[in-house]
């Protein structure tokens, strides 16, 4: 995989389930002063599919004006969502709900090839933002199926990635979501593979995969980890942070997946953990008998989140802010082919 990477500056952000204004007033931080630290975990915030996806929408909203419409969240991170509605893009769940001959964006997460053909036959000029990364799974998938192979797909029911990559083999493909899965499911004799989602647990998707490996010894692995470089590097990050906190807080969104496996990280190591939107999430009762808190984002999280946060614990006396370790990602994707053409200029 190599050296995990430091964010890009876009980077950083999270969130926890709301609280009741009376429950907001009742959080003063009655430790004012007693958190001295924040470290700062690196790599964390954007990734090079979640920049590429943001900018898209931007070029587009640039090449052709307001609306532009995108076929759900574009990433999963609300303050990304609502500051690209205030440049005129609109969010939709259907293309049922895009006029036709209209230029909508495919999300980051990838779409499945019905919704392609949908777009075709309602005359839409469609941009695909999908991950390259995630594209990559989903041609595994069509690859397996045209082969024959029972696809075991790794990841979690609901999901976009999942929903997109299943439509890639609708007959060919079983959802595993977790080891308890594996060691239950039923799989025909024949060739068998598996691939999961790009933004998974690494240690729980290594314990599934140690599990279907037992019971079907035959089982193909993917050529390459489909988990992703940025979803691996954050929490190869966390771990090491872990050992100098008594807190993490994970700005990112509560349907971020990758913002969840890094709380998830946390709390298997027995350090509390916290998902949050930004600061006004933060419960100042978590700080109680804390000194030293660790502070990281998930791939969809803007970094200005990040800034915001330490602002917060500077304004309530932490004086020593700062990197934990500085570690750089040079991943860049390349914008998509329907943006690169339309930029080029007449002959």
């Amino acid at each position: 995989m190599g050296e995990p990477a430091a964010p890009t500056p876009r980077a950083a952000g999270f969130s926890i389930s709301g609280l009741t204004g009376a429950a907001r007033r009742d959080r003063s931080y009655r430790g004012r002063g007693l958190v001295k630290r924040v470290l700062l975990a690196s790599p964390r915030g954007y990734c090079a599919g979640v920049e590429r996806a943001v900018e898209t929408v931007e070029r587009a909203l640039e090449l052709y004006g307001r609306p532009v419409y995108v076929r759900k969240q574009i990433v999963h991170n609300v303050h990304v969502v609502r500051e690209l509605e205030e440049c005129g893009a609109v969010f939709v769940d259907s293309l049922a709900e895009v006029p036709e001959g209209a230029t909508v964006v495919f999300s980051a997460h990838g779409v499945a090839p019905a919704v392609r053909i949908e777009a075709l036959e309602r005359g839409l000029s469609a941009i695909d933002a999908t991950c390259p990364l995630v594209t990559k799974v989903h041609s595994q998938a069509a690859r397996y199926a045209r082969l024959g192979y029972t696809i075991v797909l790794i990841g979690h029911a609901g999901h976009e990635e999942v929903e997109g990559t299943t439509g890639e083999a609708p007959d060919a493909i079983v959802l595993v979501e977790s080891v308890a899965d594996a060691e239950s499911v039923e799989l025909p004799d024949g060739p068998l593979a598996y691939i999961t989602q790009t933004t998974l647990s690494v240690d729980e998707t290594n314990a599934i995969v140690e599990v279907l490996g037992r019971r079907f010894p035959r089982i193909e692995a993917p050529e390459k980890d489909d988990i992703c470089y940025a979803t691996s590097n954050r929490q190869w990050a966390v771990k090491e942070l872990l050992g100098e906190v008594e807190l993490l807080l994970v700005i990112g969104s509560s349907n971020s997946s990758n913002s969840n496996r890094l709380v998830e990280v946390a709390r298997s190591a027995g350090v509390d953990a916290y998902l949050i939107d930004d600061e006004s999430d933060i419960d100042e009762r978590w700080l109680a008998g804390v000194e030293s808190v660790g502070l990281t984002s998930g791939a969809s999280a803007p970094e200005r989140l990040v800034a915001r946060v330490c602002e917060w614990f500077r304004a309530r006396g932490a004086g020593q802010i700062e990197e934990f370790k500085s570690v750089f990602e040079d991943v860049v994707f390349r914008l998509p082919v329907e943006l690169r053409r339309a930029s080029r200029p007449a002959a």
